[in-house]
């Protein structure tokens, strides 16, 4: 039953139900004409209220609103506010209990969403939408509150729920705007700190849902929501953010600490606890100065509900993880890094998302952002869900969210996880569970697309950053600018390199000679793109074991294995990334749920591997052949290559200046090779300037120092050479002085 009123009886039903698209049509102020006059028509719904009055700021007296439903729906007929925005009267309610609140009515206040802004979203070219999607703190008129905007196009109806209204559904039905499918309403005297979620009706079922495009949230395994502040932070890195192009350039030192934020370390008063960003940014700048590295690569910060998927199933992709504080405190961390000189790099999940039911999955009711077709959609690895690269809004939300972190975060490269499960219809399926493009073929087409866009609008809006592939597959030209083919990336981890090299570092050494090609292949085809050398998280869990006890022998064996390994992976052309732990020899697998072994550098052991690693970065950044020219064949020569029986190989690399050269040499075995000789580019004296074999690195002090004359005596196709001591399991570098 119904009080006689002037709002249309078949409007009352869908608002109080929860599914009408366009509750400004019952609610806020709308012009009548009551008893022949021109009137206002104030109707608010208020569910639990006893009694409602409306404040005119023109007049002084309240004026009380009628209940004309019995849910809750009230109205007041007032006179035409002239010459005075409707949103400036203002609701009092008084519940049952005679408490009362005064407050603003979000149905007073106009669509802040323009037409362009619908128009973008729809063609997928909004590259700021993270302006105007999500909760977004906003002022009209002199008026505080939060704009929120959710796209939900198949939902019946859709409410903002959160501690501001008793995680009511029927306090904050949204406005649809039709075509776009966007739900909008601004709420008036919200501030940052809110939480909230949207309850989304499909029909008959109803989602709540965290925001896809929310900045921050709670802490897992809670799921709300909160209003944030991106802009409060003062940023004070300007000097690297001029010169980053410079720090990030294909031909300069990249050396890459790869690091979990949440096992890195944890406090030593409490095992339990993470460190917070601020901590974090102290400590790990710290230790990137001491040990020499150029860059953090973190593993995704975005917020996630399972900590032992380690980031990679996100769920809010606009949301730094509160495991370790708020959105201000990660603007700290990166700001302070870049202070120091720090790059930063976040791995980036537009692969696949999980099923969490709070999140994109089935997000209003229909397959939204996954593909409707299992055999597009889930991924049969990891039992997440796809994404439909062909909707228009879809690619929308994800290259604005990789541009999101470039311009909010100041962030200086995306390092994509998981390419070839993007770019390949197959992947890890068998016959007849994929469906063929349009050509017939194998490869996802859209997905194609929308890396080539990424990379186009990255590179153009944020000149300097670095783009990096995690694609295992020998795609062609994945490093390689779109107006030649290429998929656009900066650079790529060089999966094959990475597996060879790990193989027959595993071999015993006496059976290495029977796996020489394990080495030298990667140079066959080391500068058919932009390759990254990683040993990252992947090469330290699901049962391998650590590095160091992968490879083999005794100790000291185990020790030296690890340094050669790491001078041979300097001095091979190609960027640098190594895992965290691995730089001083952590013997446990890596594990997300503890933090490094840190304790182990009380032994000498340890910590002549972690001198080695500092010096080899120093080494790097201080020598333009090892960095200059790491992706042309100008930078690298053979000198031997072919030594299989005494498993050593010897080669040059030279900077952009062709005179400035290195001589890299690495004995594979544990027999010390005295006399060895290598030939070499000149007749001058050769400094070794760095033996992994040194006391000084936990090393027998077998070497060259302080180095060797050439001599005219033709060796290895070259007219002059050098006889040199080849330490046991070990890589030396020498430098020519003229």
């Amino acid at each position: 039953m119904t009080t006689r009123t002037t709002v249309a009886l078949e409007n009352i039903g869908p608002l109080v139900d929860g599914h009408h698209e366009n509750p400004f049509e019952v609610l806020g102020p709308h012009e009548i004409v009551a008893a022949g006059r021109r009137a206002l028509a104030v109707r608010a719904f208020l569910p639990d209220s006893a009694q409602a009055w409306v404040l005119d700021p023109r007049h002084s007296r309240p004026q009380p609103m009628r209940r004309i439903h019995p849910a809750g729906l009230f109205e007041a007929i007032c006179p035409l506010m002239k010459d005075t925005p409707n949103h400036r009267y203002q609701l009092r309610v008084a519940d049952e209990r005679g408490t009362e609140k005064t407050m603003h009515d979000p149905y007073a206040f106009p669509p802040l969403l323009s037409d362009f802004d619908l128009h973008l979203l729809a063609e997928g070219t909004h590259w700021t939408s993270y302006h105007k999607l999500g909760a977004q703190l906003r002022t009209v008129d002199g008026i505080d509150g939060v704009n929120f905007a959710v796209w939900a196009p198949n939902a019946t109806g859709v409410s903002i729920i959160g501690d501001f209204n008793d995680w009511s559904s029927r306090r904050h039905p949204m406005r649809k705007h039709i075509p776009s499918g966007i739900w909008e309403l601004f709420v008036p005297g919200l501030a940052a700190g809110s939480l909230y979620k949207y309850q989304v009706r499909h029909r008959d079922q109803v989602f709540e849902k965290s925001d896809p495009y929310g900045f921050a949230a709670e802490l897992p395994p809670r799921t709300a929501s909160r209003v944030a502040d991106l802009e409060r932070h003062q940023w004070r890195d300007s000097q690297w953010m001029t010169s980053r192009h410079k720090n990030n350039a294909l031909d300069a030192p990249l050396s890459m600490y790869e690091v979990h934020l949440g096992s890195w370390k944890r406090p030593g008063d409490d095992s339990s606890r993470w460190l917070n960003y601020r901590e974090l940014a102290h400590q790990l700048v710290d230790y990137c100065r001491q040990m020499g590295y150029t860059h953090l690569e973190l593993m995704p910060v975005s917020e996630h509900p399972f900590s032992g998927s380690w980031g990679y199933q996100t769920v809010g992709y606009f949301a730094v993880t509160s495991r370790y504080g708020s959105p201000e405190d990660f603007m700290y961390f990166v700001d302070h890094c870049h202070q120091n000189g720090i790059g930063v790099i976040l791995d980036w999940v537009p692969a696949h998302f999980p099923r969490d039911a709070h999140g994109l999955r089935l997000f209003d009711g229909t397959h939204l952002y996954e593909h409707s077709d299992p055999r597009q959609g889930e991924h049969p690895d990891w039992g997440t869900l796809i994404f439909n690269y062909g909707r228009n809004e879809v690619r929308n939300f994800l290259l604005a969210n990789a541009l999101f972190w470039l311009d909010k975060y100041h962030i200086d490269g995306l390092r994509v996880d998981a390419v070839a499960s993007m770019i390949y219809l197959d992947y890890s399926r068998g016959p007849g569970q994929w469906i063929p493009n349009e050509f017939g073929g194998r490869e996802n087409l859209s997905a194609i697309s929308f890396l080539k866009e990424f990379n186009e609008q990255s590179h153009l809006q944020h000149p300097g950053v670095l783009t990096i592939a995690e694609e295992s597959t020998a795609w062609t030209g994945v490093s390689r600018p779109t107006y030649l083919g290429g998929l656009g990336f900066s650079l790529k981890w060089n999966m094959g390199w990475m597996n060879d090299t790990l193989r027959y570092m595993r071999h015993e050494p006496v059976h290495r000679k029977y796996h020489h090609d394990e080495l030298t292949f990667s140079l066959i085809y080391a500068f058919t793109e932009n390759f990254v050398l990683p040993f990252s998280h992947d090469e330290v869990v699901h049962g391998k074991g650590s590095l160091l006890d992968q490879v083999p022998g005794d100790l000291w064996q185990k020790f030296a294995n690890l340094r050669l390994l790491y001078g041979y992976m300097f001095g091979h052309p190609g960027k640098k990334l190594l895992f965290m732990g691995c730089d001083f020899g952590q013997w446990n697998e890596w594990s997300h749920d503890t933090s490094l072994q840190w304790d182990l550098l009380q032994w000498s052991s340890h910590q002549g591997l972690q001198k080695y690693v500092s010096d080899l970065n120093q080494l790097y950044r201080r020598e333009p052949a090892l960095h200059e020219v790491d992706f042309d064949y100008h930078g690298f020569e053979w000198i031997d290559c072919h030594n299989y029986e005494q498993s050593t190989l010897a080669f040059v690399r030279r900077a952009k200046n062709p005179q400035d050269f290195l001589i890299v040499a690495c004995n594979f075995t544990p027999v010390p090779r005295t006399m060895h000789r290598l030939g070499v580019p000149e007749l001058c004296w050769y400094e070794e300037i760095n033996n992994s074999d040194s006391t000084y690195y936990g090393g027998s002090n077998l070497g060259n120092g302080p180095g060797r004359m050439a001599e005219e005596l033709p060796w290895d196709g070259r007219r002059f050479s050098i006889p040199i001591t080849l330490p046991p399991l070990a890589t030396v570098i020498m430098k020519p002085r003229r």
